[in-house]
């Protein structure tokens, strides 16, 4: 029982005392220490005053502020939490906070994010006065800067209440006990011919003046000092000049200072101090002020403290979200200022958040989750992303609006590394197909394919192989060219993942058909490909040994992509994952922009170009490397090929059926044209089983039927048939080359044969076809009888 009666009674208290804070030495009757709340850990200020060492006067002082200070509450004044007294000591609990003066010393702003903050800062303070001489009816006669703190919101809170008088007892002057505090009393304190001058706020807005020198100059030793206006802003320096007057009644109210100050142009009038004062009265506001602001908060956060944005206006965010009608606008500020915080505390206040917003049925706040998900992406948890954030997230495949769409696509860059096996290779694929492929946006399935190439080193081994090519292969066909052109750079970037055996057979003569793509762009990144995948060829052709290390990130489930971007196709990896295709309107770009002109004189024949040398070479004979052909191609014709090459003793005889109807596209009609360039769309592509279109490599235009005869070797050639070069000698012409098998004799007139064809139709055009060649063939003999022997033709060469 005795132990009862002897035991500390200060263990009572619901707060430990931790380390003393220095700052308040000399300044105060109350020496400060870190603190932290008994069973949950919060921290707090615990400010001890020791009763024994301090005179009954000091004591008096203390407890007539904490009495004081348990009754006063404002957003702008220390907040009180608890207090205790005993025969030793006096402990008073407050919110967690340091001096004024030492967090000005560490703080690390400077410039603009600067000035606004402590504009704020001294806001607050005039507000607090202004609290307490118009609203509370007391003077505060202790207004310095070791009167002022500062908590981890940032915010600037009053305390220092020890001298706080009721303003209607004017005649009672204030004796503070602390000498060095002195030097803040007002020049009225001892000019008695001033005190019937006194206001009920005069003395507080003298503090005021001291307290804003001493922001910008540091503490205040002695009160002539308070005559150097250097460092005092010019916005402020009329307002300074007024609080420091020697003539009490001159000095403002603070609330009038507060009216002054925020008007436009008025040292509290800027971003920050708006924003906050919007957020305290976020609850009286309505909903289109809500969406007004939230909507251009963003930009502006970057010029606001740390502190101030992550426990004063994160917070703010957070309620407004769960408790109010702020919508989708308040995404965009949340989630940027998400990156604040630790990982613990983001998994207690966004992602519930989050969550809850994936089901909102919203186009705008699905629209805002879409765009702003690479920010909080990285703290989500697998099994939250895959039962309760995607099967919410693949409605947006399916959605009615476009943009939607588009959005869903891309969020899958984000989504992928978190994804299951079966959502990843399987929903998302299912819904990645359809996109591709019927979508009617173009952007849509540009971005679609892009999206592929960046999953690919997500995909089940299994699953890549099986996909990739044939949906690159698919965007290739596209008669979109962005969609064209994402399907060859996906490739590029890709291709250590598909098998030599594949590049071979399935690859490169998909590839080979966008050689003679309309767009230049389509054509520049083929040959980049073409070129790429022969010398990887080439490479293991002469050392067979370097097969297995080309083809090891096949089958494996985690390759890098540092490996690929370190290769020949590092520039598509680049290009694939820089940026989505930017979608502007439905319209597409014409895929036969030839179809109305006729095709004279391909340009790939007239010169050695890099398109001639990769277009004929390829089509004649084998050859090793493109890199190869390009580094001797100058002054060298593009082949020399001679008249034995295209001799009788080939077996040309099945070619000739095959040529008449090996053309994947054109008109049927005499005088037609076809579309020699575009690579085959889905539908406008008709299969013939005769071996040689197989690999859909278009079609030459056909020549007008009132020609005569061709004008020039370079006319006969298609690269469609892949036939011998028939030359046509002009009246005067030089060279010549003898007729294959009268292959020459044909129109090249391509059929397309479509299923719904009928049979009438096409004895028609065989017929048609059939007297021409003997036309052909009968003026053909009757020239070669007069011919002069020559010698044979070189390809590309021009005629003279």
């Amino acid at each position: 029982m005795w132990s009862f009666f002897s035991r500390d009674p200060s263990k009572d208290f619901n707060f430990e005392i931790g380390e003393l804070v220095k700052g308040l030495d000399e300044k105060s009757v109350w020496t400060l220490h870190k603190g932290k709340r008994k069973g949950t850990g919060e921290e707090v200020s615990v400010f001890v005053f020791d009763i024994k060492s301090g005179s009954e006067t000091q004591q008096e002082i203390a407890k007539g502020a904490v009495k004081r200070l348990k009754t006063l509450r404002h957003p702008s004044i220390l907040t009180y939490l608890d207090s205790f007294e005993s025969d030793k000591v006096l402990y008073l609990a407050t919110e967690y906070i340091e001096p004024l003066a030492s967090h000005l010393e560490k703080l690390t702003i400077e410039g603009a994010q600067k000035e606004l903050y402590i504009a704020w800062g001294i806001f607050q303070i005039t507000r607090a006065l202004s609290f307490l001489n118009n609203d509370g009816n007391l003077r505060h006669n202790n207004v310095n800067i070791w009167s002022v703190f500062v908590n981890s919101s940032g915010e600037w809170k009053l305390g220092g209440v020890e001298y706080v008088l009721n303003a209607q007892d004017s005649t009672n002057i204030t004796i503070k006990i602390i000498p060095s505090l002195e030097m803040y009393d007002p020049p009225e304190k001892n000019d008695p011919s001033k005190q019937r001058s006194i206001t009920k706020c005069s003395s507080d807005m003298w503090g005021l003046g001291c307290l804003i020198w001493e922001v910008f100059n540091g503490p205040l030793y002695q009160q002539s000092s308070l005559k150097v206006l250097d460092k005092i802003p010019k916005q402020l320096g009329p307002l300074y000049c007024e609080l420091v007057g020697a003539n009490p009644s001159s000095r403002p109210n603070p609330a009038d200072i507060i009216t002054r100050c925020r008007k436009l142009g008025g040292y509290f009038k800027n971003d920050l101090v708006d924003t906050l004062l919007f957020l305290e009265e976020i609850q009286i506001k309505d909903k289109n002020e809500k969406n007004r602001f939230f909507s251009n908060l963003t930009p502006h956060l970057d010029n606001f403290p740390d502190n101030v944005c992550k426990h004063k206006i994160l917070p703010q965010l957070i309620t407004a979200f769960d408790y109010g009608d702020a919508g989708s606008a308040v995404l965009a500020p949340m989630f940027k200022l998400g990156r604040l915080l630790d990982e613990a505390e983001y998994q207690k206040k966004i992602v519930p958040c989050v969550v809850k917003l994936f089901v909102s049925n919203d186009r705008a706040t699905r629209s805002r989750l879409l765009q702003q998900l690479e920010y909080f992406i990285g703290h989500l948890q697998s099994a939250t992303v895959n039962d309760q954030i995607f099967p919410q997230i693949a409605h947006g495949f399916m959605d009615t609006n476009p943009t939607i769409r588009e959005q869903t696509v891309k969020s899958v860059i984000h989504l992928a590394p978190k994804l299951n096996y079966n959502n990843l290779n399987v929903e998302v694929l299912r819904h990645f197909a359809r996109l591709q492929s019927k979508d009617d946006q173009g952007g849509i399935r540009t971005n679609t394919t892009v999206c592929l190439g960046k999953i690919a080193q997500h995909l089940h081994p299994q699953i890549r192989q099986k996909v990739l090519i044939s949906a690159f292969i698919r965007a290739m066909r596209d008669p979109f060219p962005p969609a064209r052109n994402a399907g060859v750079l996906a490739l590029a970037a890709t291709q250590q993942y598909y098998l030599l055996n594949e590049v071979s057979s399935r690859i490169l003569p998909a590839l080979c058909q966008l050689t003679m793509d309309p767009e230049k762009s389509v054509r520049d990144s083929v040959f980049r490909t073409i070129k790429g995948f022969l010398g990887k060829l080439e490479k293991v052709s002469e050392d067979p040994s370097l097969r297995e290390s080309m083809e090891a990130d096949v089958n494996t489930a985690t390759p890098s992509l540092s490996n690929a971007a370190a290769t020949w196709a590092g520039w598509a990896v680049t290009a694939v994952t820089a940026k989505f295709y930017r979608s502007q309107s439905d319209t597409v770009k014409s895929m036969n922009p030839m179809a109305s002109k006729m095709l004279t004189k391909p340009a790939s024949l007239e010169q050695p170009s890099s398109s001639s040398i990769s277009t004929t070479t390829s089509s004649v004979t084998s050859m090793t490397s493109l890199e190869h052909e390009e580094g001797s191609r100058g002054n060298e014709s593009v082949s020399d090929y001679d008249y034995d090459h295209w001799g009788d003793n080939d077996n040309w005889g099945d070619m000739e059926t095959g040529g008449q109807m090996a053309s994947s596209s054109g008109s049927g009609g005499g005088g037609g044209t076809s579309d020699a360039a575009s690579p085959p769309s889905g539908s406008g592509t008709n299969k013939i089983t005769d071996g040689w279109d197989n690999e859909e490599w278009g079609s030459l235009e056909e020549e007008p039927e009132a020609e005569a005869e061709m004008t020039s070797p370079s006319e006969a050639w298609s690269p469609t048939e892949v036939t011998p070069i028939i030359s046509e000698t002009q009246e005067h012409g030089v060279s010549n080359r003898r007729s294959v098998n009268n292959w020459g004799d044909t129109e090249f007139e391509p059929l397309d044969e479509q299923a719904n064809t009928t049979n009438h139709k096409l004895e028609e055009a065989k017929k048609k076809r059939e007297e021409r060649k003997l036309m052909r063939q009968k003026e053909l003999e009757a020239r070669r009888a007069t011919r002069t022997t020559g010698g044979p033709m070189k390809l590309g060469a021009k005629k003279l």
